[in-house]
């Protein structure tokens, strides 16, 4: 229980405050302003399993869904399970990006995901080279820089947007008006982007030099990189801050996915399976849907269209 959480850097905070950070039907604990941390969110999950007494069937790894008639049948590595209708609600987070690079194969260094880094304890003394512009990023970053000279590379400068305004968190505004959860056309309409909320002192942080912020380098070497001025600098570890695929390997022979992999749905819908919805996916209806904040109105929307197609076949 828990999911992705379980595999998330210790030191991870939610932007987003505990009163519009759950599920439907239950508060988190505490005070309703405070930023739950990771262990607080896998405790709430858990929970919340619990006392709704959800049938959950655990660690049962999803290997492949293929359909026979009208009917999906689900291979797992506990068994065969059919039924009527599905929804992939397997979420954003489960599968890390690398992007690969010029020359990534000849460093002797390591390199791994944010989906990987646990805490700073393995770095004290290290040149770590983090790469990324989001939330994940700076907040690898900013746990690093107390034991290790930390250099924060991104294509584009980092943007931020403040925690508060007017002394009030910027949830309280985008719940309010209801901008975090409209129709994602109109959200993009709006020209969302994708901004680091202040939720620590990064400014501080990145102005004390470490971490350093400087563009992306133009490749690697055995021992670092090359920036983009020429010079070379040595680098120990290389942490990738480079967000998720979706993850719905299992879907393929469905033929439910595009080229790339990634689900063909208008809203959680799928295109071309009857029978098939998504849950949690980004941007699935709004910019909240692969949120905990956003994703309890689309399940509702979702299990509502689910009910009227199997009453109908």
């Amino acid at each position: 229980l828990g999911g992705s959480w379980q595999h998330y850097y210790k030191s991870l905070k939610l932007f987003s405050p505990a009163r519009y950070a759950a599920l439907p039907g239950m508060s988190f604990s505490g005070s309703p302003d405070h930023y739950p941390l990771r262990d607080e969110v896998i405790t709430y999950l858990q929970t919340y399993a619990e006392h709704f007494k959800l049938p959950l069937l655990m660690n049962a790894h999803v290997q492949q869904v293929t359909q026979f008639e009208e009917c999906f049948i689900v291979q797992t590595s506990v068994g065969e399970y059919r039924a009527k209708a599905i929804i992939a609600a397997s979420g954003s987070f489960n599968t890390p990006h690398i992007p690969v690079l010029p020359d990534m194969a000849s460093f002797k260094g390591q390199i791994l995901h944010a989906f990987n880094y646990v805490d700073s304890q393995s770095y004290h003394g290290q040149h770590v080279l983090v790469i990324g512009a989001g939330e994940s990023a700076i907040q690898i970053a900013f746990d690093l820089a107390p034991v290790a000279r930390v250099t924060l590379a991104s294509r584009q400068p980092l943007r931020f947007q403040p925690q508060h305004i007017l002394g009030l968190d910027i949830h309280i505004f985008l719940h309010g008006t209801g901008y975090d959860t409209i129709p994602l056309g109109l959200w993009k309409k709006l020209k969302g982007s994708n901004r680091i909320i202040e939720t620590s002192p990064y400014g501080a942080a990145l102005a004390s030099g470490n971490p350093k912020e400087r563009r992306m380098f133009t490749r690697f070497t055995e021992q670092g990189v090359i920036w983009n001025d020429g010079q070379e600098e040595p680098v120990d570890t290389v942490i990738f801050a480079t967000g998720y695929r979706p993850g719905l390997d299992y879907l393929t022979s469905l033929g439910a996915l595009d080229p790339d992999g990634n689900p063909c749905h208008k809203g959680g819908i799928s295109r071309y399976i009857p029978g098939l919805f998504y849950v949690g996916l980004f941007g699935q209806r709004s910019h909240a849907s692969a949120t905990l904040r956003g994703v309890g109105k689309d399940a509702r929307y979702i299990v509502t269209r689910l009910q009227k197609y199997v009453q109908r076949s």
